[in-house]
């Protein structure tokens, strides 16, 4: 294989997953087509345009996973190679009864080509037809990226079909490019058998390529489960890759594309960008990223029943239901809810340099759904000043908890413990130092050990986006606005006005009688102020 790499790997992955449609293997068209006949031996770029007949017949298994695992390198370095003449592996096909072209494998290879023959990188008219024209800012912006790199090396497909005809208009080399393609072809090979067949080669085939990890393989396996269709339509925004959702009712797919939509928008705005240069950060991350589709499944799977996970549903009833309980605790945690506890991410979810940190994210969904079932939120209140200075001056504590648990999902429980630990100690009124000390002292926890502290030091002259993040978040953090109630920090997206004197004793709407707080302590006032002056006066 001539096909060569050779770039450093970047970490903005291309999405290129609309190109080729999603279809199961056993569907059949309404019209079954005659079968049967000589296949097609090599594919030209002419066949993979838009308005010819072989590239609307190419569909994906169902089952694969999303066309996103390259970046503009290796779409570049596709590209060059087969105007080159260089050896590309052959693509593998298996045609349906219905003669759909099932692509077994060279899913990104083919979709690499026909976003350049069809000017697509992931914001084009393919990809903004499949996804309803809702296509994330960041997506957009990648493929502005891809393109202008691709026109700049090699010149855009549209040049090399205006130099057929005006050969004059375009640089020499996209001439001398124009007249490769006229012969250059890409190698087909066949799947022959049923249906059953066909999944069996593309799952030996694709065993042996990109490491499927075990929470993509839950994914895959539960694709056409609620927490499978739930997980993709968030992550989608309720667009595109309807294909999982399209069999239920016109209501159920309408409340769907609603509340996904919304839960996306609870999880993933404000949109994060590095290096940090504002406290407006999301709880989940960033939305188009690796991590993003494994997130969106475990926040799935936390929420909702166990029992329910790998139910069918047949009418989309229960996919909204999970849905719907994503919404209610993502509105808890975050969001301008009335019940909102408007944890700011920065504090609960983000590292000191900026990184998003989905272990904590995990363990803060465990957590608030715990204190919210034993009643808990006033004495959480109580102490949230404390304990949000005891998270943000010991954050190694729970990266040596994930570490021992040797994964995020494992350490669930045990940073859901050590929260609780430190809010029951903070209301008995310890300070850090002890609640710490005794928490370390428990055989669960006897592991912790404060890191020493050095000085970190770079010989390099231009600050990385880590350093540049951890600047920006020590300077502004120590004014970032708190709640006028509980004196935690209050997050942009979960503000609620409060009067400092209430209406009911005499309190005017004047700016001086106006404060921030976090909604709940807004709506729970008349719980949680006899409460905390209660816990103020304890000796």
């Amino acid at each position: 294989m001539q096909i060569r790499f050779t770039k450093a790997f970047m970490a903005t992955h291309v999405n290129l997953d609309a190109l080729i449609p999603r279809q199961d293997f056993d569907e059949k068209l309404s019209q079954p087509l005659p079968t049967g006949g000589t296949r097609k031996e090599t594919i030209s770029a002419n066949d993979l345009a838009k308005g010819q007949f072989f590239f609307p017949s190419l569909r994906k298994p169902d089952f694969q996973r999303e066309t996103n695992e390259w970046d503009s390198n290796k779409i570049l370095d596709l590209i060059e190679s087969f105007l080159r003449k260089d050896l590309i592996p052959a693509i593998i096909l298996w045609q349906s009864e219905s003669n759909l072209n099932f692509v077994i494998d060279g899913s990104h290879r083919l979709s690499a080509l026909a976003a350049w023959i069809n000017d697509d990188y992931g914001n084009g008219v393919i990809s903004k037809a499949l996804y309803d024209g809702v296509i994330p800012e960041e997506q957009i912006e990648i493929g502005d990226k891809v393109r202008s790199l691709i026109n700049k090396k090699i010149g855009s497909y549209a040049d090399h079909l205006l130099s057929v005809s005006n050969p004059e208009k375009v640089k020499p080399e996209i001439v001398a490019q124009a007249r490769i393609l006229a012969a250059v072809s890409i190698q087909l090979q066949w799947v022959t058998g049923d249906s059953n067949n066909a999944e069996l080669s593309f799952r030996k085939i694709n065993e042996q390529g990109v490491p499927i990890n075990a929470t993509e393989k839950k994914i895959l396996k539960a694709r056409k489960k609620p927490i499978g269709i739930a997980a993709r339509a968030i992550i989608r925004a309720g667009s595109g890759n309807n294909f999982y959702w399209k069999h239920f009712t016109p209501l159920s797919q309408s409340a769907l594309t609603n509340t996904a939509k919304e839960v996306n928008n609870l999880l993933f705005l404000p949109k994060l960008k590095n290096p940090i240069k504002t406290l407006d950060l999301p709880i989940a991350g960033k939305v188009y990223s690796s991590q993003s589709l494994p997130i969106t499944w475990e926040f799935l799977r936390i929420v909702n029943p166990l029992d329910a996970i790998d139910a069918d549903d047949s009418d989309g009833s229960l996919t909204l239901k999970f849905l719907n309980n994503c919404k209610r605790v993502a509105q808890l945690i975050n969001s301008d809810d009335s019940g909102s506890l408007g944890l700011h991410p920065i504090v609960y979810l983000y590292s000191g340099s900026g990184r998003h940190k989905p272990a904590s994210f995990y363990a803060l969904i465990n957590f608030v759904l715990a204190i919210e079932k034993s009643d808990k939120l006033v004495q959480f209140t109580c102490v949230r000043k404390s304990f949000e200075k005891l998270l943000l001056e010991n954050d190694y504590v729970v990266e040596q908890i994930v570490r021992k648990s040797r994964s995020a999902k494992a350490g669930l429980d045990s940073v859901t413990e050590f929260y609780q630990l430190c809010i029951s100690k903070l209301y008995e009124k310890s300070s850090i130092e002890t609640v710490l000390a005794e928490i370390f002292k428990m055989p669960a926890f006897k592991f912790v050990t404060k890191p020493m502290v050095e000085l970190p030091t770079n010989e390099e002259r231009n600050f990385s986006g880590p350093v540049k993040s951890r600047a920006y978040i020590q300077s502004v953090l120590p004014t970032a606005p708190r709640c006028g109630i509980c004196e935690g920090y209050v997050h942009t997206s979960s503000v609620s006005i409060d009067h400092i004197t209430d209406k009911k004793h005499g309190g005017d709407a004047s700016s001086q009688n106006a404060q921030i707080v976090h909604p709940f302590c807004n709506s729970a006032k008349d719980k949680i102020m006899p409460a905390l002056q209660k816990w103020r006066q304890q000796a």
